[in-house]
């Protein structure tokens, strides 16, 4: 190779080395973003600030942790948070125009029905003390779950508690049963090793989808440009965790201070589209029928009357294109 010929290499290569970076000189885009302390909850920002996937595609990330969906849509209404993490039993909050979804996590199988040692069915639910945190995937597979046994929460004692608080209850015998989700129900198990799991997302699977999503506050949902930005952020950091399913729980754990075997057992829990699957998932309406489904549900269940169609309240042109 000549001399001007390796020159115009190493050019080359240089180039193509700063198209992965925010040009020089370029300001960062600040946005506020909430999370959950689980492994699906937390990974994308865990994997995203491992991997300095913000700065790479121009954001400035200040992040918060939560316990739950609704919280979050709060801190939304609020002005406190741009974007959030939420499950999908905190569905409804968007179908009733309280945010927007931008884009979807996973598809998620981590909940559970539990119930003490001696109960076995869900019909042995009857009459006794089943504890959910109010609003979240738990509180919507107990429902379903209550639904196909031809029963309904009327049947039981709903007692609305947060996800730490039910782990203690659960351990100490205060409730019969939960609807909870890993990593929790392998907490519960370490106290209470012959709990019986009666009832998972996967039997309602696939003509009821779990998505959780990531998703944006109705005042930062014309910013176009900051959220294709996040979403550039949520492809790269979902393609990595799905490819690297053990450095991503690793990961997760050291970010979030926690040992690495609870977070291994939730991550197999899900079915995970790569970034291009989701793309063309969201173009043809196949997202928007999952969403659309959930918000059927709950308007089943009594949560919402009058939600908006999928449509609305998922901007998929921005995840899509």
């Amino acid at each position: 190779m000549n001399k001007r010929s390796f020159v115009k290499l190493l050019a080359g290569v240089a180039m193509a080395g700063i198209a992965t970076l925010p040009a020089l000189g370029q300001d960062l885009t600040p946005v506020r973003v909430g999370y959950i302390a689980d492994y699906f909850g937390t990974s994308m920002v865990a994997i995203a600030t491992d991997q300095g996937l913000w700065a790479k595609h121009g954001l400035e990330a200040q992040l918060s942790v939560f316990t739950n969906g609704p919280i979050q849509v709060q801190a939304l209404g609020a002005g406190s948070l741009d974007f959030a993490y939420i499950g999908p039993g905190a569905l409804w909050l968007p179908a009733s125009g309280q945010a927007k979804v931008i884009a979807i996590n996973a598809l998620g199988y981590t909940d559970r029905v539990i119930a003490q040692p001696g109960i076995e069915s869900i019909e042995d639910l009857r009459g006794k003390r089943v504890a959910v945190p109010e609003g979240t995937s738990g509180d919507m597979l107990l429902r379903l779950a209550l639904d196909a046994a031809g029963m309904s929460v009327d049947d039981v004692e709903v007692v609305s508690m947060d996800p730490s608080t039910i782990v203690t209850a659960f351990a100490s015998g205060q409730v019969d049963g939960a609807g909870i989700w890993y990593p929790f129900v392998d907490v519960i198990r370490q106290r209470v090793s012959d709990l019986n799991e009666l009832s998972s997302n996967e039997d309602f699977f696939p003509e009821v989808a779990f998505p959780s999503s990531f998703i944006v506050s109705n005042a930062k949902a014309d910013d176009e440009a900051t959220i294709r930005k996040m979403n550039a952020v949520i492809k790269e950091a979902l393609d990595y965790r799905r490819e690297n399913l053990d450095a991503s729980v690793q990961i997760t754990a050291a970010f979030l201070g926690v040992p690495v075997e609870p977070l291994a057992a939730e991550a197999p829990q899900a079915r995970l589209p790569s970034s291009e699957e989701l793309e063309a998932l969201s173009a043809d309406g196949s997202v928007d029928g999952w969403l659309d489904t959930l918000a059927g549900l709950y308007v089943d269940f009594g949560r919402i009357s009058d939600p908006l169609p999928a449509s609305q309240f998922y901007l998929s042109q921005y995840y899509a294109d």
